[in-house]
């Protein structure tokens, strides 16, 4: 078997644990943003300029 470079066990490494945390990050990632936009809105939505 042949030696890999220092940078493709990163990308393996990085791959293999990507596999069980990354959707789960993704659904996180959504979620957040959805609340981000929804208390922009809110907050818009909320003041009173005149």
């Amino acid at each position: 078997m042949r030696e890999l470079s220092a940078e493709a066990r990163l990308h393996f490494y990085a791959r293999s644990l990507s596999r069980g945390t990354g959707k789960g990050f993704h659904t996180a990632a959504l979620y957040g943003s959805l609340a981000v936009i929804a208390a922009v809105i809110f907050g818009t939505l909320s003041v009173h300029p005149f």
